[in-house]
This record gives structure tokens, sequence and C-alpha cells, in this order.
């Protein structure tokens, strides 16, 4: 008998410990399928990569089994409230069978169809992607590089029990965390998506002078612009005991602080390291490929970064808007490719760099297309971070709702 750390109020009494063959029946999914029974409409065959920590996912191109082979393995078929886990893989990954997915077909899977009155599938379900759980599960897995957690291992399952009403609660908590973080991850993927067709459509296409989509206001042509004409190098070095933070651009976190990028602090030799002050732009200046990529501080005031990464800003120019184009215009990634030097590893000089031509438009326009943009980013990160504090706040919970 035990009680957990948190609790809703007006609950008190002990947990018990129950297995779970006492809870309700269990089966094994398919063992093997035959490609030859999938169809475009049918019985929905759910696979390990379909199961998620409590909630299932198809993608576009879900599967299905055709009328006969259905029929064959009709003892399988998944009722509404049917838990399903993952027994072959990412084990014991959990979820529970919806109306969407009543008389699918489960492969490589474990399913468990509680006793309603002693167990709630929701919260069967959520204690199973607990990471309490998921560490017993691998512990009794067998199986070489591909863990197996069979049936027989999973009939020993101990399942902490609370009354009927507090699992729904717990399940209702965890389950609204959920919702949440699926709310802010799929506004972050639309915003992303934004971005990418804007970022296509905003800059002109080769041979043109205009983007396809403007503010309004602006009219003019877009001009080609040499690069040394419009940024300015920022040459301010340091010597061995500077304290300043040092940083790394990353091509997919931007600028950041080293030590969070790896991990752990990095032993350096820093003098003649660059300074990069706030909204300066960067990039390594050196690649395996031909791609290279510009990034700005936004991270610190002021920090250090390696002598391989130049630092420039604008002149009469936004550097953020630059940045834009140097990451994302067709036409002047391949002009960098065709810059670049070097038979294994490619150099792009600063030099060489200034010496590019890029089309522009006047200086209010690229102001209006950075700060758009910027607000993109901020939106993006913003959706990041709150999907961030929702794991970290469901993992605390799942830590001190169950015995």
């Amino acid at each position: 008998m035990a009680k957990p750390k948190i609790r809703f109020k007006g609950f008190s009494e002990d947990w018990e410990q129950r297995k779970v063959t006492d809870l309700g029946e269990i089966y094994i999914g398919l063992v093997t399928t035959m490609t030859e029974h999938y169809t475009d409409q049918g019985h929905l065959l759910i696979r390990n990569s379909d199961i998620k920590d409590g909630y299932l996912e198809f993608g576009e191109n879900p599967i299905y089994l055709d009328e006969e082979f259905s029929e064959q393995n009709k003892s399988r078929m998944h009722q509404l409230g049917d838990v399903i886990t993952v027994h072959t893989g990412d084990i014991g990954t959990s979820a529970v069978i919806g109306e969407n997915e009543v008389n699918s077909i489960g492969f490589a899977t474990i399913v468990t169809r509680p006793n309603q009155e002693e167990l709630d599938s929701d919260y069967f379900a959520t204690y199973l992607n607990t990471d309490t759980h998921k560490r017993w599960a691998i512990s009794m897995a067998t199986g070489d590089g591909r863990s197996n957690y069979n049936l027989k291992d999973y009939t020993k399952l101990v399942v902490p029990i609370p009354q009927i009403k507090e699992q729904k609660k717990i399940a209702a908590c965890i389950g609204n965390l959920n919702n949440l973080i699926t709310l802010h991850q799929r506004k972050c993927d639309e915003i992303k998506t934004l971005k990418k067709y804007m970022l296509q459509k905003m800059f002109p296409e080769k041979g043109k002078r205009v983007p396809e989509i403007r503010f309004d206001g602006f009219t003019e042509d877009w001009e080609q612009r040499k690069l040394g004409d419009i940024i300015i190098e920022y040459k301010e070095t340091v010597d061995s005991d500077c304290t300043l933070p040092i940083l790394t651009s990353s091509k997919t976190e931007g600028v950041i602080l080293q030590e969070e990028h790896f991990g752990r602090k990095q032993q350096h030799d820093i003098t003649g390291y660059n300074i990069l002050p706030r909204n300066y732009c960067t990039y390594r200046n050196r690649s395996d490929g031909v791609d290279f990529t510009f990034n700005i501080n936004k991270c610190c005031d002021k920090g250090i970064i390696s002598k391989f990464y130049p630092v420039f800003s604008g002149k009469n120019s936004d550097v953020f808007f630059l940045s834009l184009v140097l990451n994302n215009s067709e036409e002047v990634v391949r002009e960098i490719a065709y810059t670049c030097t070097g038979t294994g590893q490619k150099v792009l000089s600063f030099l060489d760099l200034q010496k590019m031509k890029v089309r522009v438009p006047n200086f209010d326009e690229q102001k209006e297309i950075a700060a758009y943009f910027e607000s993109l980013d901020h939106l993006i990160t913003l959706h990041q971070h709150k999907c961030e504090e929702l794991q970290k706040l469901k993992k605390f919970m799942l830590q001190n709702m169950f015995v």
C-alpha cells in the first residue's frame, strides 16, 4: 500500500498494486503480415511507428488490410478503449483505441482490454507511458539490437491502482497537457510552413526583378548590388584572458552559447577569436559541402566566436534581411556554391563574399521584410518554448502522480 506525492483534493485512500492479468483481457497483435493483403480501404493496420505517447498518428499514408485477411484475424480486432502497447522497438509506448480505430488490427503489439470498472483505459495508457514502466519493460526485454517486450514478460507487470474516480482525474490532467502540447506543436509547424512558403515568394526568382509577394506601397524593382557595398566587416579580436561568453553558429539552432550547443564546456585557446556583438551576422567560412549558414547574434549583447567565423553588419542595409537573402534566395545560394573554393573542404572567404552580387529592394522594404520574418521567428520560438515547458510539467506530474 502506498500514496503518490501529488494528489487531487478529496482522495486519500492508499493505492493497490495489481497484476495486469487481473485487470482485463490481454492478447498479442499480428506477428506477421502479408503485403498482398494491403489495400486502400478496409481495416486499419496499426504499426509500432503509429503509436506515440498517449495517442495514435498515422501520417498521410495509413495501411489497411483487406476483408479476407481481416476475417482470418477477427479475434485480434480492437474494440473501443483497448490499450495498445509497443512490444518491439520503442517498447512500452502505449495509446488508447478511439472511435476511429475500432476494428483495426495491430502489428507487433500487446493489447489490453481493461475491465472498465476497475481500470480506466486512459489512466492505464498514461501509466504505461511513464518512465517507471518503460524502464521496467526495458529491463525485462530481450533481443540483440532491437528490444522485444514479450507477452510472457508483460503478464508479470504490476500496476499501481487508485480508485476509479482518481484514475480518471489523473488521466484527464495528463490528457489536457497532451492536448496543449499538441496544440502548440501544431501551431509551431503551421508557422514554419508559412515561413517556408513566404521565403519562396518574397524574393525574386532568377531573372526577375520583383518578388511574387510584396508589402503594400512598394513597387520599385529590386536592384543588383555588390555585397561589398552593403555590408561591412567588424574585426575585433580578443586575447586568451577574455571572459566574454563563447558562441557558436549552428545551422539548426542559430547563434547559441557553445556550452549549450555541446552540452559541456569546451577547452579552447581563444586567442584571436572574433567579437560578435548583438544583431551582427556571422557564418562559418568553411564547409564540408557548399552550404553556408548566416546567423544573427540574438543570444547575448557581446560574445566571442572562432576566427573561422567572419563578423559583419549592414551598410545602409538591414543585416537580418541580408541573412535571409544569403540563406534562402536560390539564386544567391547557387552563387555561393560557385564562389567558394577548395577541392575537399570548401572555403567562402569574406573577401570572396564581398565580391558577390545580390538583388535587394530599398532600405525601407528591407526593414519591412526583416520585421515580418522576425515576427514569425518570434512566434515559432514562443510555441517551441511553451511545448518545452509543458513537456517538463508533464514529466514532473508523471513522476509524482504515481506510486
